[in-house]
């Protein structure tokens, strides 16, 4: 009977001691943010579809191009409006396809146009906030590599460099990103996508653990933006104007080659080269004589500036899938001399071909007060 009961005793501090570990953090809720007007909600719907449905999805499904995220996720609502969502829209993912949006780094849209869009996004996830710590998690960043690299590393990434998965130690997704967002998203998960919730499989402390060895790739460097260049005008198109026509062989009738662009570009040949991603990353780094010429462009407003008997080569960074939405837009006008190029420009730089950068820095972000 004695032994019984030691033992019944043990089982239930057991019981309780796991429970413990394995018990979900409370977090209070947080009031809404404002309500949109009807217009405001109407622009924030129109603006989605404009810039974000490509690689998100119409219904913001996601992983329509370049692993773009589901933007339904509860989730990632409650625990990311505003600054979480406001920030990447604003300024982008350095490394990445995800460019920024606002106008002040090149973008094309207003502070408060992102503002209108990021609380769009909010009441479309049917989300709760949640209210986070400003503190930063403690844990064991040893113990946190051990347990990343066991359960996180096939998708995000040995380094956090993203494989199929968003890349967890890109500079600028931990400068915008607090310590508590981070937890959140390793405890509840993300509904609506591939990102399970690790309250039940991990302990809590070592969620923390991850959590803190996420945050050690971190640096100290500040997000910076650049100094805007000007566009150039439609007499700039063409480079060099006076030289023959490239004669590309494509593959698949559209596909153009890093190594064949390049070495058409050392025998100074006649093209023209379009940057069709958003211009704020045209603006950090592009391929010497490329032209901005966004995904969303109003093409009705820039044939007159775009010649049809010149070779046109498309990029981006999909690797291809905005440049394929302009050229193939641009073929059933009659522009038959078009090519996408294949790599795009992230492929394009692995392989040690130069692009231009930026020649100034601002050491601040903006204030992104509301």
């Amino acid at each position: 009977m004695y032994r019984n009961l030691v033992r019944l005793t043990g089982l239930l501090l057991t019981f309780v001691i796991m429970s413990s570990t394995f018990a979900q953090k409370v977090y209070e809720k947080q009031n809404p943010p404002r309500k949109l007007t009807q217009q405001q909600a109407k622009v924030a719907a129109s603006n989605y579809q404009k810039y974000c449905s490509l690689c998100h999805g119409d219904d913001r499904e996601g992983y329509k191009n370049d692993h773009a995220p589901s933007l339904r996720s509860a989730t990632l609502f409650e625990s990311g409006v505003p600054h979480a969502i406001l920030r990447p829209t604003s300024y982008g993912r350095q490394g990445t396809a995800m460019a920024g949006y606002l106008d002040e780094v090149g973008g094309p849209m207003t502070l408060d146009e992102i503002w209108d869009l990021t609380y769009w996004l909010f009441w479309q996830s049917g989300a709760q906030r949640v209210k986070l710590s400003e503190d930063p998690v403690e844990g064991d960043v040893q113990r946190g590599e051990s347990v990343y690299q066991a359960h996180c590393a096939t998708c995000h990434g040995v380094e956090g460099e993203g494989v199929n998965a968003p890349a967890l130690a890109n500079p600028s997704a931990l400068a915008h990103n607090k310590d508590e967002f981070i937890r959140y998203t390793i405890e509840k998960g993300r509904d609506g996508t591939p990102m399970v919730a690790f309250a039940d499989k991990l302990s809590q402390q070592d969620i923390d653990n991850v959590t803190a060895f996420i945050r050690s790739k971190a640096t100290d460097a500040q997000i910076k933006t650049t100094s805007l260049k000007a566009i150039p005008t439609p007499d700039k198109y063409i480079i060099n104007p006076d030289s023959d026509d490239p004669n590309f062989e494509l593959t698949d009738g559209i596909y153009v080659s890093s190594v064949d662009l390049h070495q058409a570009l050392q025998a100074n040949k006649k093209m023209v080269i379009l940057d069709t991603r958003v211009p704020s990353v045209w603006q950090r780094a592009h391929i010497e004589g490329a032209v901005p010429f966004p995904y969303y462009t109003d093409l009705s407003e820039k044939l007159k500036d775009l010649p049809k008997d010149v070779q046109i080569v498309g990029y981006c960074s999909c690797p291809r899938a905005a440049t394929e939405y302009i050229v193939n837009q641009l073929r059933d006008l009659g522009y038959t001399q078009t090519a996408v190029l294949y790599e795009g420009i992230f492929g394009w730089m692995n392989l040690g071909y130069p692009v231009v950068k930026a020649e100034g820095m601002l050491e601040s972000m903006p204030d992104l007060a509301h």
